[in-house]
């Protein structure tokens, strides 16, 4: 059979192989699983949601759990410290948009292109991001295009062609409100592909990185698991964490036993961001590789001493 798609090449051909899945080898989970974490969830966070003045809301993310399991102090002082863009923080974005445009470009886009494109793109938004981007100097855009590129090719590189019927979604919102929004855990997951058929989960779930690899990643995309099972009632089937400048997954299956235990960590980081921040409770302090980007490090015994040991 004559086919105009170029042949994978090995890492590609690896990645769909990780990622497919025939009908008959893909989970049944039972469909009282979503209810049940539901129930435990609301249970647990009854007393938290009491917390919250009347108004107010709670808003949790993939990085405040992490936060607030490494290190108290590091959340709050991430919270009081006003956000402003930078290359460093607008290239995922950028990479990001420009890898939705590839999903659905027709021909054979370069990642320069798609990158120049997915920039002309946010530029045009209402939202900081925007108003950084309109206001940069020729030469912070243009490390800005190299760095976004060089991702971009990678994902190219590394990834097979991504086809319709595989369901693709990236930039993949997920949320969950409990108590009438009064507790809100959200999260984005970078790219999202298949669909469950009724009981039998067919989804994945991919984060892209850079760098080393974080028992973190692998907390995030358990978290985006476990809302998307609270959000469809069936969980997702595979999670994998993409690092493009190794060309290398990091999967794992999802369980109703991985379910439950991701369920006790969010409860308890939600618990405890909520004491933070509703009541006279004492932050906790743990060194880290985090340590040397905390906005509280000059004031940080502890982190001072392990960013000392660490450049050493």
């Amino acid at each position: 059979m004559v086919t105009d798609e170029p042949p994978l090449n090995p890492t590609q051909q690896a990645v769909l192989d990780l990622l497919g899945a025939p009908p008959g080898a893909r989970p049944v989970f039972d469909a009282a699983l979503a209810t049940e974490l539901r129930d435990h969830l609301e249970r647990e966070l009854a007393s938290v949601a009491a917390m919250i003045p009347e108004g107010d809301q709670l808003y949790v993310s993939k990085q405040q759990l992490t936060q607030v399991h490494s290190c108290e102090a590091h959340l709050l002082a991430e919270r009081d410290q006003p956000f402003s863009w930078s290359v460093p923080r607008a290239r995922g974005k950028v990479a990001h948009k420009a890898i939705e445009l590839s999903i659905s470009w027709r021909g054979s886009p370069t990642p320069a292109a798609l990158v120049e494109e997915a920039i002309a793109r946010l530029t045009e938004g209402v939202d900081g991001l925007a108003d950084w981007l309109q206001t940069r100097s020729e030469g912070d855009l243009a490390e800005l295009r190299g760095e976004a590129t060089q991702r971009v090719t990678a994902f190219m590189e590394c990834f097979p062609p991504i086809k319709p019927q595989w369901w693709p979604v990236p930039e993949a919102p997920v949320r969950v409100e409990l108590f009438d929004g009064r507790i809100v855990l959200s999260g984005r997951v970078d790219l999202a592909l298949g669909q469950p058929r009724g009981p039998v989960a067919g989804k994945v779930l991919i984060d892209f990185k850079t760098g080393g690899s974080h028992h973190s990643h692998t907390d995030d995309l358990r978290f985006y698991a476990l809302l998307d099972t609270l959000r469809l009632g069936t969980p997702p089937r595979l999670l994998a964490s993409y690092y493009l400048d190794r060309g290398e997954a990091h999967p794992e299956h999802v369980t109703a036993d991985l379910l439950r235990a991701t369920l006790r960590r969010t409860t308890d980081g939600v618990r405890r961001i909520a004491e933070l921040l509703h009541t006279d409770a004492e932050p906790g302090r743990r060194a880290g590789p985090y340590c040397r980007w905390c906005p509280a490090l000059e004031d940080c015994p502890e982190g001072r001493s392990r960013s000392e040991h660490d450049l050493d």
